[in-house]
């Protein structure tokens, strides 16, 4: 199959300016839209409780929202698993209800009804359980009264965990995820929470550290990519391939700021995805061009660029096509959060095509013109030079190229 006629040559080169400078201001909008507005970060990220639940009947996800609001839980995400009635993922930010001082709150009121001395108190991010470190004996039904004092709801009876020596006692609480479940119950009745299938929270601090890997995970690929790339060709060609992918990634990340979609662990690996099938388009066009090199001698770069994209076209548009065409199922298939991914994914790949043509060449012709025309035409006059001498000289040899 051939979209464009193999002999001939289009100018992309001749619009470069205006497609660098508009992708420059892509960049400084993803860059100042990752503070303001910012992204919506998920419960990887930002924490929060995710709750699995299989309901007692009929339910929908607009009703099972509007109910969740009416509890508290604003812009919770309810998701219905596929295959499985009435049941749904539903996710919330909070962690818990307790209030920032509860660790406090608790010593304080243990204090009141123990006579030992509490040594530390802490309740963990989640909210479903205590720990507690006594000085000394005490009467676990005295325990109990000054957690519940504090406000907690204990769940079952306190008990010691650890050495005896070390005085640790331990007790379960009625958590966020419990406190949903009661609710429901009470609000829905019959077709209330039925099955808890699963029951996962994420604490802020963690999700600082998964969003910290995660930008991490993304600069280790494009690090490495990088080193690849200058191997595979030479110093002329990495730098260009690395900012089409940070370009690339960013084109991505505003998706997400200007819609403010979901952007978590999963968003991480369609970036990932995007990221390495965009370095394979750009890989596919440097390697013409390096054959051009030494096919087209005497042509100026630019030019060269313009041959090596005009022959890849058809192949490029062929694969980005059937990629796309791939995906795109999953926007009426899938649910809502593969939608988001897979419409991300799709953003993705036509910013990677649009970048190995308009980013990365025409950074990979500025470092050529920059820095190594100017060491070839030095190259250049050294060699005319000699010639020019062993010419003048009787009996010597000609130098020649």
């Amino acid at each position: 199959m051939e979209f464009f006629k193999a002999d001939r040559v289009y100018d992309f080169m001749r619009f470069r300016r205006f497609f660098v400078g508009l992708s420059l201001i892509v960049v400084i909008a993803a860059l100042v839209g990752l503070f303001f507005p910012g992204l919506n970060y998920g419960i990887d990220f930002a924490g929060g409780t995710e709750l699995q639940l299989r309901f007692g009947g009929a339910i929908g996800t607009a009703e099972l929202r509007r109910a969740l609001e009416a509890m508290g839980y604003r812009n919770a995400d309810v998701i219905a698993v596929t295959g499985r009635a009435n049941t749904y993922i539903i996710r919330v930010r909070e962690v818990t209800r307790l209030p920032a001082d509860i660790n406090k709150r608790i010593q304080d009121e243990l204090k009141e009804v123990l006579s030992v001395g509490v040594r530390n108190v802490r309740v963990s991010p989640g909210g479903d359980k205590v720990s507690i470190a006594l000085e000394g004996e005490a009467p676990f039904e005295a325990i109990r009264e000054g957690l519940v004092r504090a406000g907690l709801e204990v769940r079952g009876e306190v008990r010691r965990f650890g050495p005896e020596s070390e005085h640790r006692y331990e007790a379960d609480l009625v958590g966020l995820a419990d406190q949903m479940i009661q609710e429901l119950e009470k609000r829905l009745g019959e077709r209330g929470p039925k099955e808890v299938e699963r029951i996962e929270w994420v604490g802020p601090r963690v999700g600082e550290q998964l969003r910290t890997s995660a930008i991490r995970a993304v600069v280790y690929a494009i690090v490495f990519i990088m080193v690849y790339v200058a191997f595979r060709f030479d110093l002329r060609f990495a730098p260009g391939g690395v900012i089409a992918l940070f370009h690339d990634a960013l084109f991505t990340v505003l998706f997400y700021v200007v819609t403010q979609k979901e952007f978590n662990l999963t968003t991480v690996a369609a970036i990932l995805t995007v990221v390495g099938y965009s370095i394979n388009d750009t890989i596919v066009v440097y390697d013409r061009i390096r054959e051009n090199l030494g096919r087209y001698r005497g042509t100026s770069f630019a030019e060269i660029i313009n041959i090596s994209i005009s022959q890849t076209l058809g192949r490029t548009i062929i694969t980005s096509g059937t990629t796309i065409l791939s995906v795109l199922p999953f926007l009426y298939f899938g649910t809502r959060a593969v939608q988001d991914i897979v419409l991300a994914m799709v953003i993705g790949f036509i910013a990677g095509t649009y970048s190995s043509i308009y980013i990365a060449a025409p950074i990979t012709e500025w470092i050529d013109i920059r820095f190594f025309a100017p060491a070839r035409e030095r190259l250049q006059k050294e060699l005319a030079e000699k010639r020019r001498k062993a010419q003048a000289t009787p009996g010597a040899s000609v130098i020649r190229n």
